[in-house]
């Protein structure tokens, strides 16, 4: 039986219980179950790894000692067990046992068992049972099949917010080309995407088991949601990191001012909500011109303080943050004087379908000296494509076109897509950053004063029509 038969099997097993509520409760359930199950599969490898390695999780509460038993508890008595033994023992684990048990203790603390069926939840187990994480091969299929339950947010109402198309993380993790020992950070991580992009990214680098400590100990994430931060720890588990650096929390309820050197990181990959609003009294922690309520402003003006000296970053940000007015401005003149911004690759409709029809951009900088020059690359849709969709989303391909131009800016190729702006021009613009491009040429009928004029057209004609009704009626009265 194949890994996506058992997963779609979980599904709709989990359909039929009464105590989950909609696909986000759903998957939700299924994570910290298969979280479980992986953590489980991991401590058998880490017995063998790890010398003296003890277990924080006490023997009963052990997945092998509940769970691993087709015919083990069910019914009642295992969701007597769930809720009132497993569920309190591990939000209140002692986290100072080890690394794990903290991280165990992370993930559990707002997670919630939304199943009320023993028998249903037996049967979930058995599925999940049926899967071997210590498998070369059921890992890989599992990765795969991770990023399509992932997809499956973006239909979750709000959860959408938690997935950026692998696409766009891919090609932000290739330009930005994170090399092992540099301290990567994505200060909103969501499930993930751009840490385990740079993970397989980096991957590749380490050769000694000195190497790896660096390497998992260079990659953290900071999530503040708890479905999205339980998602990103299996995540991150599934591709071999023992001890996920995620943390839960919320990078802006910091005070700016106590952020220090060495807090500082050498990359930051990230796509901060935008459109989110923060809660109140959020905007005091930041100096005052920085101040506003909006997310993706206050983390843009975040990273800037946390990029140490020649760091680098890549951030998904919304049309509104490049034309956007007040603290915009001045948190984009901060940009602009503390970092080169030395790309911005505009994106086009759809990218984040179905979740939002914003339009995006992806901003490249690098800390330490002021912008002399912003290049511009307009993302063009492939032949034949007028928007993406869920069924038919950007591809890691198109991409190449970036990549190729990414060395050779003035070549003439690339000059219907690509265009150069001096900082001294945008500082005479206010800052505003949303220069379209000069190369390509906008159908007059699309343009606002052609609209306007057949705005006033058609109304005209539409008051003639009405007189000459008018006239008739009244002629007819007569």
């Amino acid at each position: 039986m194949s890994i996506t038969t058992n997963i779609k099997g979980i599904r709709d097993i989990m359909r039929k219980d009464t105590g989950v509520d909609g696909d986000a409760q759903r998957i939700s359930q299924m994570v910290w179950m298969l979280f479980m199950k992986i953590f489980a599969d991991k401590e058998e490898e880490w017995e063998i790894t790890i010398d003296n390695y003890e277990s924080p999780i006490p023997e009963n509460l052990k997945w092998q000692s509940w769970a691993a038993d087709d015919e083990g508890l069910t019914g009642e008595q295992l969701m007597d067990f769930i809720n009132n033994e497993l569920f309190p023992a591990l939000k209140d684990l002692d986290i100072t046992i080890s690394p794990q048990a903290k991280i165990i203790r992370s993930v559990f603390e707002d997670t919630y068992n939304y199943m009320k069926n023993g028998t249903l939840f037996r049967q979930v187990i058995n599925e999940i049972n049926k899967i071997d994480f210590n498998n070369t091969k059921d890992r890989h299929l599992f990765n795969d099949l991770y990023e399509t339950i992932l997809k499956e947010l973006q239909s979750a109402g709000s959860s959408g917010e938690y997935y950026t198309p692998r696409a766009v993380t891919q090609f932000m993790v290739d330009m930005i080309n994170p090399q092992l020992g540099e301290k990567v950070l994505d200060p909103a991580c969501g499930t993930g995407g751009f840490l385990t992009c740079t993970i397989d990214h980096v991957r590749e680098l380490v050769n000694t088991p000195e190497e790896r400590k660096v390497f998992q100990a260079s990659i953290t994430g900071i999530e503040k949601k708890p479905l999205p931060h339980l998602l990103c720890t299996t995540n991150l588990m599934l591709h071999g990191f023992d001890v996920p650096a995620v943390r839960r929390d919320n990078l802006l309820s910091k005070p700016y001012s106590d952020w220090g050197s060495t807090d500082k990181v050498d990359i930051i990959l990230t796509n901060p909500p935008f459109g989110g609003i923060e809660e109140d009294g959020t905007e005091t922690n930041f100096p005052q011109k920085f101040r506003t309520k909006e997310t993706a402003d206050l983390f843009l003006a975040l990273i800037i303080r946390l990029l140490k000296d020649g760091g680098r970053c890549a951030v998904v940000l919304p049309d509104g943050t490049l034309f956007g007015e007040g603290v915009k401005t001045r948190i984009k003149e901060e940009l602009m004087e503390r970092c080169n911004l030395h790309t911005i690759v505009r994106l086009p409709n759809g990218v984040f379908n179905p979740y939002t029809g914003i339009k995006t951009n992806v901003l490249f900088f690098e800390k330490g000296t002021g912008t002399k020059d912003v290049w511009y690359f307009e993302h063009p849709y492939p032949d034949g494509v007028k928007s993406y969709n869920k069924g038919k989303p950007i591809n890691i391909k198109e991409f190449d076109l970036e990549k190729a131009w990414w060395n050779n800016r003035e070549d003439e190729q690339y000059s219907k897509n690509a265009w150069k702006v001096s900082a001294q021009e945008i500082k005479d613009r206010g800052y505003n950053l949303d220069i379209k491009n000069p190369h390509q040429e906008v159908d007059d009928l699309e343009t606002p004063e052609v609209i306007l004029a057949k705005y006033r057209a058609a109304s005209d004609k539409v008051s003639t029509i009405q007189d000459e009704i008018i006239k008739v009626l009244t002629d007819a009265l007569k």
